[in-house]
């Protein structure tokens, strides 16, 4: 009976040490080299985009909103090193202040990346159905000035208001980072989150739609003589920003919604919850190689391969 009850001790302080090891952060091979690919495709997306750029109208609305990305995926980039660091040590040594920094910033990077993409769509389907040549600005100080005010707001607002509240409800251990979802026992906090979840899935899904409609629109009108026209290059390209939504951004955002709900009902930290919303959170750097592929998209191979495909479609 004795031996019993001493090993039924001994289990359930396993248990416990089970439990309270599930709050470490879970550090996987995978991660390692999701946020290499992320380092190395942002850097050469920065990098090559920055020849297109000086050749781009300096007034037009577009090229102001791809200048603002590449300063978005700039700045995200420097801390991906970090995260590198901690997922291969095993050990944050940069101090909490720090941690939340980098971890904030993962969340900030989204979501201006999804801001960003809405206006070039949204100036782009303008475009299409006013049939106008372009939206610019009408001097090249407006353009600075549009640009300077969003990101004034961003640094004197956004940044310190994220920083100060992120990671301030809890004690957390700082030689482990990123596990500050006790933040979302906060009702205000869980509501924001559900706000804006239902605003990121509302407005991808109207993109889509619009997008959709204009190749249907344009499929319709120039039938065989459909890759000739720059306009469905330029809309082909639209394709990029509305996939990287799909596949990066909206995952999370879908996944956020059952996260909440679990993270929330919990005392202890959930293993395995915590783990996808690592994953997903983290797929969502993958944004950072758009210039990449946005380049590559507006090569002249790739066209001709678009060409030899569609030609190939058209003889079946």
């Amino acid at each position: 009976m004795e031996v019993s009850l001493a090993g039924d001790i001994r289990s359930m302080a396993g248990h416990n040490i089970s439990k309270n090891s599930s709050c470490n952060p879970i550090l996987t091979p995978h991660l390692i080299r999701l946020y290499l690919v992320v380092l190395i495709g942002g850097v050469l997306g920065v990098i090559s985009i920055l020849f297109f750029l000086v050749k781009m109208n300096t007034r037009s609305v577009t090229t102001t909103a791809v200048v603002n990305l590449v300063v978005v995926h700039s700045l995200f980039l420097l801390t991906v090193p970090f995260r590198l660091s901690y997922l291969i040590k095993e050990t944050w040594t940069f101090g909490l202040p720090v941690c939340k920094f980098v971890s904030s910033m993962l969340h900030i990077h989204m979501y201006l990346t999804f801001l960003f993409y809405v206006v070039i769509l949204v100036i782009r389907y303008l475009i299409f159905f006013k049939r106008r040549d372009k939206v610019e600005f009408y001097r090249k100080l407006h353009a600075v000035a549009a640009s300077a005010g969003m990101w004034l707001l961003v640094i004197v607002i956004v940044v310190p208001l994220i920083v100060s509240q992120y990671g301030s409800l809890k004690d957390y251990n700082e030689q482990h980072c990123f596990r500050f979802q006790k933040e979302l026992a906060r009702t205000y906090v869980k509501v924001l989150n559900y706000i804006i979840v239902a605003i990121v899935i509302a407005i991808a899904l109207i993109l889509l739609v619009f997008q959709v409609l204009i190749i249907i629109l344009m499929a319709r009108k120039l039938r065989h003589s459909l890759l000739s026209h720059q306009e469905f290059w330029a809309q082909l390209k639209n394709l990029f920003f509305i996939g990287i939504i799909l596949i990066c951004f909206l995952p999370y955002q879908f996944f956020r919604i059952y996260y909440l709900q679990v993270v929330v009902h919990t005392n202890d930290c959930d293993n395995y919850v915590a783990f996808y919303n690592e994953i997903f959170l983290s797929v969502t750097a993958i944004s950072c190689c758009d210039l990449l592929l946005f380049v590559l998209g507006g090569s002249h191979w790739f066209k001709q391969k678009i060409i030899n495909l569609w030609n190939c479609l058209l003889c079946r």
